[in-house]
């Protein structure tokens, strides 16, 4: 356990025991630059010997204040910081901001447009999974699925490069629609993907969900009960690896989700074995998404006609004077939005994400503020940690699958 040293019991008087304050018990720092957080997070643990006796969650070394600075910037300019929050999901954080300005100015977005949206986000759930998958197997000294998550996750990029320009933070989800239609090697790219990666899974629980070492760690640690994480707030996998099937994508579908049949996983169990079993099987399931979507492609076209709100299509700004001078009055001054309040929510690859949207009638939001998965799922961690070794609480905090940039906004 490197970089764990021991700090002030004065610090934190409040939120120890008073074993503690007593001296039985030693409080120990790990991170804020541990490998195992899983970004910049500090833990704090109080231990008995190896045993944990409290852990205290310490966020905010990567507060950049993007609400505020999403305020000060047009509708459509804001949109590219959403890119920067969960850095591990950013075409659904750009999904959860377009739907909120969408409801806010009432504005419609063509099938086609809506089809590419779901296979994009599930592409983008896939690749989210791999990362965990990957990280998770190597806090377990998995080596080998490190390399070969990673592997897998670099043939998604590639498909958002070939859509988008861009490998990570793309901005291709725009208000009405996408920044362009797709281009004719995406349907062959995006089919050579899923047959392959099929295989993929299978070989992944072929290396590990047998693996008798991997049960050993994995089976009865970090027990979550579904009463404790509604308590907190839970969503997403962790929640239903305790049970509970909810999901947006099927509680209060968006984006054409209620014309797709896939199951959601679950698992009764609610340990750290139950997570990741929860998430291989959502693999399979975001494979059979995107293969539907692709099958019921429409065609037709990729943004709303409604040019109070959507630029005009890039080859008529070469022709004509009025789309030139639409397009530059609608990057630079944006458009008005109504003096109303929204809500809209999308299943993030961690479990619900929400957008509340305000605006004032003028061409900025009046207020943005997150409902971020991780920010939940993290604050239960002292809740299924405790009594359990050290070693352990590197699974658990691995299985709960957290971003700091979800968290700390």
């Amino acid at each position: 356990m490197s970089q764990i040293e021991e700090v002030s019991v004065d610090q934190f008087k409040h939120l120890v025991s008073e074993r503690a304050i007593r001296g039985e018990t030693m409080l120990l720092n790990m991170g804020p630059q541990h490998p195992s957080t899983h970004g910049v997070l500090r833990v704090l643990l109080e231990l008995d010997g190896e045993t944990i006796v409290n852990c205290i969650p310490d966020i905010g070394y990567l507060h950049t204040g993007v609400e505020k600075n999403m305020e000060a910037k047009t509708f459509q300019k804001a949109e590219v910081m959403t890119d920067r929050l969960d850095y591990m999901n950013p075409l659904g954080n750009n999904l959860s901001y377009v739907l909120a300005v969408e409801k806010l100015v009432d504005l419609d977005v063509p099938a086609r447009a809506q089809a590419i949206r779901v296979i994009l986000v599930e592409l983008q759930r896939i690749a989210s999974h791999m990362v965990w998958l990957g990280a998770f197997g190597l806090d377990l000294a998995a080596m080998s699925m490190f390399l070969y998550c990673f592997r897998e996750r670099e043939r998604i990029l590639d498909i958002f490069e070939l859509v988008s320009g861009q490998r990570m933070m793309t901005t291709y989800i725009r208000p009405g629609g996408v920044w362009r239609d797709v281009p004719v090697e995406f349907d062959k790219a995006v089919r050579e993907f899923v047959q392959m990666f099929h295989k993929r899974v299978d070989e992944y629980e072929r290396l590990l969900t047998r693996n008798p070492i991997f049960i050993d760690r994995l089976v009865g640690i970090g027990y979550l009960t579904v009463e404790t994480a509604l308590q907190y707030g839970v969503t997403g996998p962790n929640l239903r690896a305790s049970g509970s099937d909810w999901d947006l994508r099927k509680a209060r579908p968006y984006m054409g989700y209620e014309q797709y049949d896939f199951n959601i996983p679950t698992r009764p169990e609610g340990d750290t074995y139950a997570r990741y079993i929860v998430r291989i099987e959502e693999l399979r399931e975001s494979l059979k998404i995107i293969e539907q979507a692709l099958n019921k492609m429409p065609l037709g076209p990729v943004n709303s006609d409604n040019r109070k709100f959507v630029p005009p299509p890039r080859a008529e700004i070469g022709v004509s004077m009025e789309a030139l001078i639409h397009h530059f009055k609608l990057w630079t001054e944006g458009f008005p939005a109504p003096k109303n309040s929204v809500y809209s929510a999308v299943e993030s690859p961690r479990g619900e994400l929400g957008m509340y949207l305000e605006g004032d009638g003028g061409p900025k939001p009046y207020r943005i503020h997150l409902r971020t998965p991780s920010f939940d799922n993290l604050a239960v961690l002292p809740e299924i940690v405790k009594g359990h070794l050290v070693a352990d609480l590197v699974a658990i905090l691995a299985s709960i699958d957290i971003v700091l940039g979800d968290i700390d906004r």
